[in-house]
């Protein structure tokens, strides 16, 4: 395994200009312990050198051996795991050095769930640190822990985040797949710009306790893969009920197995609502989706285009609610860890911040820490919360599919991955997408891959009604048999212009 110590060492910036070898693609049907001698041998060829992913905070050098002996409905495939989930191994550190000592010893539910069900954990996984929720000036992808996580198609370009190292993971071929926690795209954003099947459930179909938590309202971990079966997979392992998140307890109809009827699911028929306003404005984009969106009429899905601006209160008010649970979360999951020398609360974090600011304060600052720290009125939360969920869910999300009498909605996920930059943070492109409100409302959100721009993966999304996880699945797998776009594969080098096509 990495040691923690050596973590810090990690290069924040520079890439090897080493050309790696080609991914290793791994049968399905591979025995399990074979792929992972395989994967772990690409760990060390990629993320620990070559062109330094940076995917990767710590693995287990006995995997394969854990991998042999593991029984169960995933029989040995290994899973990495974003690095604000408890596992007995390890210490879960937020990718911040104030918990670098954070060994609970124990597992997060949802981690005890993938053990019986035969999932290793290989290891844990790098991500945008405290999630993304420190700064609004910070670079997806960088922890204090981890450094600064790549692009696998072009290691010059963001993994976005947060879920970043588990998205890099997934497509570098270091596990068979990853878990990633989501807020308000941490799931999707870097599943999309890294080219993998990532999977936002509807909040409370997976336990949330001894996960480090931003927003009780809306964060969810969720499974991330190279497709939508093994998303699904994945998801049955870890999802189920859990007295300590009682909202897990309300979760109707569980479905025994998430891939049951994926690999025969149809589109025929289905009506599906075509997000156009949430588009953007590039042509290229536009090209690429519609590629897909003609995919679907082939399927027999009947298209109905929606022009549609949301009521941007949610968004607002679901800032006013992030910024106060994160205060009350943080601070009852910090009280919640052995040993003495923890901190205890937000203010804590914050004092630790200024006091390591050389290293957790170089590239980026806590401004959002700070304003959480002042956000403690509950009643103007209490009416926050229950306007951002209402606009969000029951005045979007359902009154589009009502209205347009479709089961799903679907837009391109993202735009392509931009370049990363530590000392002027993100550039985002605002325009593209419609994950909000499944965020705020806690709605499913799958995003697949539909192709790319000039090497750089774009991916779709469907959006359904709270609960109908095992629907938007379903509608995900039927795509994915039937895309005709060619998807790029990550070349571990530095962004290049692409060939111009010839007739």
């Amino acid at each position: 395994m990495k040691s923690i110590a050596s973590l810090f060492a990690l290069p924040l910036a520079a890439c090897a200009t080493a050309t790696p070898p080609d991914p290793s693609v791994m049968d399905v049907s591979i025995i399990p312990w074979m792929a992972t001698e395989q994967r772990i041998k690409n760990i060390r060829e990629r993320d620990d050198a070559g062109p330094q992913l940076n995917a990767v905070i710590v693995y287990d050098d006995d995997a394969v051996a854990k991998s042999r002996a593991a029984t169960g409905p995933l029989g040995g495939r290994t899973v990495l795991v974003k690095d604000n989930i408890e596992t007995r191994e390890w210490p879960t550190t937020a990718g911040s050095l104030a918990l670098a000592d954070n060994r609970t010893g124990r597992d997060a539910p949802l981690i005890a769930n993938l053990r019986r069900a035969g999932g290793v954990v290989l290891g844990k996984a790098n991500l945008s640190e405290w999630a993304n929720i420190r700064d609004r000036n910070s670079t997806s992808g960088w922890s204090a822990i981890g450094g600064l996580t790549r692009n696998p198609h072009a290691i010059d370009r963001n993994a976005c985040g947060s879920s970043s190292g588990s998205a890099v993971a997934v497509v570098a071929n270091f596990a068979w797949a990853a878990i990633g926690t989501e807020t308000n795209g941490s799931i999707t954003c870097p599943a999309s710009v890294n080219g993998v099947v990532g999977f936002k459930p509807s909040v409370g179909l997976v336990s949330r306790t001894h996960v480090v938590p931003i927003s009780s309202t809306q964060d969810t971990p969720g499974p991330m893969a190279a497709s939508v079966e093994d998303a699904a997979l994945l998801l049955t392992a870890i999802a189920g009920e859990d007295p300590l998140d009682e909202v897990t307890l309300t979760a109707p109809d569980r479905p025994v197995s998430y891939t049951e009827g994926l690999a025969n699911a149809s589109l025929d028929g289905v009506r599906i609502g075509v997000m156009r306003s949430q588009v953007g404005d590039r042509a290229d984009l536009v090209e690429v989706f519609d590629t897909a969106l003609a995919d679907l009429e082939r399927a027999g899905a009947e298209l109905v285009e929606i022009e549609f601006e949301p009521n941007g209160e949610m968004y607002g008010d679901s800032f006013t609610v992030l910024m106060f649970e994160l205060r009350e979360e943080i601070g009852k999951y910090l009280r919640s860890l052995p040993g003495e020398a923890m901190p205890r609360s937000l203010a804590d974090l914050i004092a630790f911040n200024k006091t390591n600011a050389d290293v957790e304060m170089r590239w980026f600052g806590q401004d959002l820490f700070e304003l959480a720290e002042e956000t403690t009125d509950r009643e103007a939360y209490e009416a926050a919360r229950e306007n951002a969920v209402r606009i969000a869910g029951r005045e979007t999300i359902d009154s589009l599919l009502n209205r347009y009498d479709v089961e799903f909605l679907t837009v391109p996920t993202r735009g392509p991955a931009w370049t990363s930059d530590l000392v002027n943070g993100d550039n985002f492109n605002g325009s593209i997408g419609f994950g909000a409100p499944a965020a705020i409302a806690g709605y499913p959100h799958l995003t697949v891959p539909m192709g790319h721009i000039e090497g750089l993966p774009v991916g779709l999304s469907f959006i359904g009604a709270k609960w109908a996880d095992h629907d938007v699945l379903k509608a995900g797998a039927a795509y994915e048999r039937v895309r005709t776009a060619v998807l790029s594969r990550p070349n571990f080098k530095q962004w290049e212009p692409q060939p111009i096509a010839k007739d």
